[in-house]
């Protein structure tokens, strides 16, 4: 088994998670890479994503698990490499590897929820949102297959801080422009490690928690993008 760490940005990020796995396979054709086929009436390639996205979500840390099919001469180390060339825009490989973490030991995820304000950062944001994770209890409105559902996220958040945005925190599809003072004092960022699995916690959920605990702090655009993946003991997920 081998492990295709990869970023998703830009114009990507308005892929769906079927669409990035359509584009995977026929990328991994593309560079003459070989996979191993599951058995039966509609056999399909060994390719899988270890967490898949939400639709305009960015990331700077994705995995892919796939498997070479017997006799493929590419070697896993460079399936990277080769498929750099083919990849869509907005998709970048990083790396690629054999073996890895077991996916159940993968726990903890680090994102970062950028709020813009139109009318700039209401002056006292950080420490009323600050205040607000630091909440024993913080319970959201989730929605779900079944329906709505409440959740209290609280037990599912560690490591969180607010803070004004730094000037080079433009990074994904921002990357290429410039931001203004004017920019950057409308904006604010919340970093956060969440739950990852069992329970799993969508960061997006702490704006909704904004919004529904503080409304009057409710920004009027939310970006996320995933900076990191971690193993129960905080360790890097590879």
């Amino acid at each position: 088994m081998g492990r295709l760490r990869f970023t998703k940005e830009g114009v990507a990020v308005w892929s769906s998670h079927l669409d990035l796995m359509r584009a995977l396979m026929r990328c991994f054709r593309r560079a003459g890479i070989d996979l191993k086929h599951s058995q039966g009436f509609t056999p399909h390639p060994e390719l899988s994503i270890l967490m898949p996205l939400s639709v305009g979500v960015e990331s700077q840390c994705e995995l892919a698990e796939f498997t070479l099919a017997e006799g493929c001469p590419v070697p896993i180390k460079e399936v990277a490499a080769r498929m750099a060339p083919v990849l869509p825009a907005g998709l970048r490989a990083l790396e690629s590897y054999e073996g890895g973490k077991k996916a159940g030991k993968l726990a903890w995820l680090r994102a970062r929820l950028t709020l813009t304000y139109d009318g700039g950062v209401p002056a006292d944001a950080e420490a009323a949102l600050t205040a607000l994770f630091a909440r024993p209890s913080l319970v959201v409105e989730k929605f779900g297959k079944k329906g709505p559902t409440e959740m209290d996220i609280a037990p599912m958040l560690r490591d969180l801080s607010v803070l004004q945005t730094p000037e080079n925190a433009g990074d994904g599809f921002l990357a290429s422009l410039e931001r203004t003072k004017e920019e950057r004092a409308s904006t604010l960022s919340v970093e956060a490690v969440v739950a990852a699995q069992n329970p799993t916690l969508n960061p997006l959920l702490l704006a909704t928690a904004i919004e529904t605990h503080l409304p009057t702090y409710k920004p009027d655009l939310v970006r996320c993008r995933r900076l990191e993946i971690y193993d129960a003991d905080g360790a890097v997920f590879r």
